[in-house]
């Protein structure tokens, strides 16, 4: 695309599309299932009596009963309601990196030789992937000066929890059990506070300076005050607002001072690769967020990865099992008296982990650093086209800091002038073809955000199709602003009717049988 294209005849398919469970049938089938062959049962006899009488099911497994074709179509209108990163302008969940994932990595992943492995096979004939593994740990503690990753834990924020997790076996095998504290920044990302809480620490968060940066001053108080029971700091750099901490290095010596430790929030590291390191920065702790960085489908805590890594002192207690070269096989190390057990089943997501294997070594030493450098200039590109708009402003406009891989603005200005808010621009822009945008973490710190991230996948022309977009729609909210308010128009998405149901869980259901429990006197049962 050589110049930006708006998108003002978008209309997006809205199929009003039942569940499948709504378009069951009984008796109907897409595929017949061959019956068992006498061979066979003669060799292995009646498996269904070994099983004991408290796991066998008393009623059928309720399943939709579609046929081939319509089971085809239902999932083809799916897709066609969806936007995303590989069909619409996908440069807006800032914090997440939204990207173009290539399609040979993809290819990989769906080679039989890969997708059909199993975890539970005998060593001996998964050693391709283990050396993959084991090669792509190699590179990741290059890239952050870590000494041992772990790649176990299924998201960032299971690996913020992981690292909660090994800072208190650390400071329990020096019995130094008072340690009950961590401290982090109000604009970290929120599992940086949530996932120490939830292991069962206090939490002191700290707020900016009057240039948005993190409050040495700040931080040097709270260190005092909390003494001996700091166990660590807890923090992302750049923070979701896009500003990096140049203080970062005395905020990790003074936390070292008093005997805390130091975990590196890298879930976004787009600003950085090849720039600065972990290691380098005092960090005895880090993470990534291999399917936001590292070129593969965005995900979270499942098909996901959040790599953690750490410092030569803290490797006994990584999650088990690791992997391990001999110099001859590959092979999984569970002697490991001190770990902290597991976070998730088996040793990672190894779809996620052959992806990103692939992505680096396309991009290579040079080409990691480019990446960081096209997304420092889109971001700061798309920030002075932004800010051009009437009524979009930004998180502390004016200190003189450059921003790095994205950046939080506010809609306050023209909130204020219309009442069109952050919410009621993010609809209005599924009806030029753009997904929505991530505002911010609740509660909203920023009045009326946005947040967005235009990583190194995004050419000049898609950001500016991005900003005449968003340029228009504040123009709407300035000349007719019912039609933002009423938005969307154009697209699969519905307004939702009643959105205070969201908090009742007496309204809604996480899986249909559960729906059909609450609802299924008032609603359309399986026929």
């Amino acid at each position: 695309m050589s110049k930006a294209y708006i998108r003002k005849n978008f209309h997006e398919a809205r199929w009003d599309e039942p569940m499948i469970y709504e378009l069951s049938t009984r008796k109907t089938r897409g595929i017949l299932v061959p019956e068992v062959e006498d061979e066979i049962i003669a060799e292995v006899g009646d498996v269904a009596s070994y099983l004991p009488e408290n796991v066998k099911r008393k009623t059928p497994l309720l399943l939709p009963e579609v046929d081939q074709k319509h089971v085809l179509a239902h999932y083809i209108h799916l897709t066609q309601e969806t936007m995303g990163a590989n069909v619409s302008n996908d440069l807006s969940e800032g914090t997440c990196t939204m990207k173009y994932n290539p399609r040979l990595n993809e290819a990989l992943s769906l080679n039989n030789n890969f997708a059909e492995l199993h975890p539970s096979q005998d060593i001996e004939t998964v050693q391709g992937i283990l050396e993959i593994f084991y090669k792509f740990e190699d590179i990741m503690k290059e890239i952050s000066g870590m000494d041992k990753f772990s790649f176990q834990p299924g998201g960032g924020n299971q690996a913020v929890y992981c690292a909660a997790s090994v800072m208190r076996a650390y400071h329990e095998s020096r019995n130094d059990t008072k340690r009950d504290t961590i401290i982090t920044t109000i604009f970290s990302h929120p599992c940086d506070a949530a996932a120490p809480a939830t292991a069962g620490y206090k939490v002191i968060t700290l707020y900016p300076d009057e240039k948005g940066v993190p409050d040495y001053e700040a931080l040097k108080v709270a260190v005092e005050n909390i003494g001996d029971h700091l166990a660590g700091i807890f923090m992302t750099n750049p923070e979701d607002i896009g500003i990096y901490n140049s203080n970062v290095d005395r905020f990790s010596e003074l936390v070292h001072s008093v005997g805390g430790l130091c975990y590196y929030d890298q879930a976004n590291a787009n600003a950085f690769l090849g720039v600065v390191r972990a290691r380098e920065a005092g960090f005895d702790m880090c993470h990534f967020n291999v399917h936001k960085t590292f070129g593969t489908p965005h995900g979270g805590e499942g098909p996901a990865c959040g790599a953690f890594g750490c410092r030569e002192f803290l490797n006994k207690f990584l999650p088990k099992p690791t992997v391990e070269f001999d110099g001859k096989k590959y092979y999984l190390d569970f002697d490991r008296p001190e770990s902290i057990g597991k976070v998730r089943a088996y040793f990672g997501s190894s779809g996620v982990i052959l992806r990103a294997y692939s992505w680096t070594m396309m991009h290579g030493a040079e080409g990691l650093k480019e990446v960081a450098a096209v997304s420092v200039i889109n971001n700061n590109y798309l920030e002075k086209l932004l800010l051009s708009i009437k009524g979009c402003g930004e998180a502390y406009l004016g200190n003189g800091i450059t921003r790095q891989e994205q950046c939080r603005y506010s809609w306050e200005e023209l909130f204020q002038d219309t009442g069109v808010g952050t919410d009621d621009i993010n609809k209005r822009i599924n009806d030029y073809g753009i997904p929505w945008y991530w505002a911010s973490h609740h509660p909203w710190v920023i009045p009326q955000p946005m947040t967005l991230e235009p990583c190194e996948t995004y050419s000049k022309c898609d950001l500016e199709e991005y900003f005449e977009t968003l340029k228009i729609v504040a123009e709407e909210a300035y000349t007719n602003p019912e039609i933002v308010l009423s938005a969307p128009h154009r697209s699969a998405s519905h307004d939702i009717a009643n959105p205070e149901d969201l908090n009742d869980p007496a309204k809604w259901a996480l899986t249909w049988r559960a729906f059909l429990k609450k609802h299924g006197d008032q609603y359309v049962k399986v026929k």
